[in-house]
């Protein structure tokens, strides 16, 4: 199975995200519907909680803890400029919704 992560600096170092299959159930308890979110997204008629949840929860999906996760939303996603935090969401869930297609489709 292709796996579709996205590594990016964030605050103090590079790290990697990922949403597993697990957790996007999470995410939409957080924020509605993943089809309606990636649409909000796409469109940029998002609103805050789904740049900061989708970048949480692609953390902890890549293996980064719960906690940590939290405190690196609160110091380098809150209260930065929109439009660096909306570009790493967005790629999130471009990856999570179309997966790696440069690589091919791996069975």
């Amino acid at each position: 199975m292709l796996r579709a992560s996205h590594t990016a600096f964030i605050g103090d170092q590079e790290y990697a995200f990922h949403v597993t299959p697990a957790l996007i159930g999470e995410l939409e308890v957080k924020c509605g519907p993943i089809g309606a979110l990636c649409n909000r997204v796409f469109a940029r008629n998002f609103a805050q909680a789904d740049i900061n949840e989708t970048i949480r929860i692609a953390l902890i999906g890549a293996g980064t803890t719960p906690k940590r996760a939290a405190e690196l939303i609160a110091a380098y996603v809150d209260g930065q400029p929109l439009v660096e935090t909306y570009e790493l969401a967005a790629k999130i869930l471009e990856k999570t919704l179309f997966g790696n297609p440069s690589k091919g489709n791996d069975k």
